[in-house]
């Protein structure tokens, strides 16, 4: 008795090593959720530093349309390498041992690159609509557009991520307690109103903003589709690629996010609200797995960069490129013009 209630005691005043002893989850539990989380982490590093150095290698790729997918590489990378990497190792040892400091610089790390990701998503939706919609019309895309979203990106993700370090909010252990976050779970008055703020800047407004792009380029690709058919044509293949493109990218987004906002934002709005933490781990597993779906989605779906790597990673021992022009045009979505066509810089990374 006496031991039990000292190692109760210890656990108390050590939250950040009571996992296991705590009954938490088993230590194969543990193993397994370390399992996972390094496959994740170690696929989003190989994948996004794929993308950065193709994209620096191959001068074709380095389009204005093309800052945004490498600004979300390197906010994956990040999410991989500050978020993934320390939790497969907390996962490991069944308890968080970078303590107090390290919970707090862990999670702002994650939720800074995390939010970042975010905006870049809702950046690429948004290039994305434009450069369709006005393929030749008053509004051109350039570089300057470009860097403005990425700019956009960070500043809008710093904003919002650092009054945690201030007293405005606060970062806290999550799920099995190996990895930390924003606090989602304290009933404090100021915590509670940074959180829902947070959520209605940091997932609602990038969701809005990705649903309605997404839902105006699938409308004005409909429209096309409807004038190609009134004129005796068929529909393109090219404009239905680009539908399923934009469909998986939509599905991928609310599989990997929306319930981690949602478990958020339940355990806000009802303070008698109790999710098991190993269902509470699921959301967030599933949002750092897209570090991996990311690269996949956004980069490697477009057969010019998906040639460009290949031929990376063979050293060029393999012709598998043969003519990057015509592979750049089927990634070409047709204008809302009866006569005209969007050009390759208007092509869907």
């Amino acid at each position: 008795m006496h031991v039990t209630g000292a190692k109760t005691y210890h656990n108390m005043c050590n939250p950040f090593q009571s996992s296991v002893s705590s009954g938490t989850l088993s230590r194969t539990g543990y193993t397994v959720l370390a399992f996972i989380m390094g496959v994740l982490s170690a696929g989003g590093i190989i994948l996004n530093v794929l993308v950065i150095v193709v994209t620096m290698k191959h001068r074709q790729l380095r389009q204005p349309l093309s800052y945004a997918l490498v600004n979300l590489a390197i906010c994956d990378l990040g999410c991989a390498l500050f978020g993934g990497i320390p939790t497969t190792i907390t996962s490991a040892m069944g308890y968080f041992s970078l303590g107090r400091v390290g919970c707090v610089l862990e999670g702002f790390a994650v939720a800074f690159f995390g939010i970042a990701s975010l905006c870049t998503i809702g950046v690429i939706s948004v290039e994305r609509y434009v450069v369709v919609s006005n393929p030749m019309g008053a509004v051109l895309f350039q570089t300057r557009h470009a860097v403005a979203g990425v700019v956009f990106s960070w500043v809008w993700s710093f904003v919002w991520n650092t009054p945690p370090l201030f007293g405005w909010g606060s970062f806290d252990l999550e799920g099995v307690r190996t990895s930390c976050a924003p606090n989602w779970y304290s009933r404090d008055v100021g915590i509670m109103s940074y959180i829902v703020i947070y959520l209605l800047f940091c997932f609602a407004v990038p969701f809005t903003i990705i649903t309605v792009s997404y839902s105006r380029l699938l409308w004005t690709l409909r429209q096309v589709t409807r004038l190609q058919v009134a004129e005796g044509g068929s529909t393109n293949r090219v404009e239905v690629q680009v539908a399923r493109m934009v469909v998986v990218m939509v599905l991928a987004f609310l599989l990997t996010w929306l319930p981690y906002a949602a478990m958020a934002l339940a355990v806000v709005m009802d303070s008698t609200l109790y999710i098991n933490p190993i269902i509470a781990t699921i959301p967030v597993y599933l949002a750092k797995s897209s570090t991996v779906y990311n690269p996949i989605i956004y980069i490697f779906m477009n057969r010019q960069f998906r040639g460009c790597a290949i031929n990376t990673v063979l050293c060029g021992r393999r012709a598998w490129i043969t003519d990057l022009q015509t592979s750049e045009g089927e990634t070409t979505v047709a204008s809302t013009s009866k006569s005209q066509k969007i050009s390759p810089k208007g092509s869907l990374n």
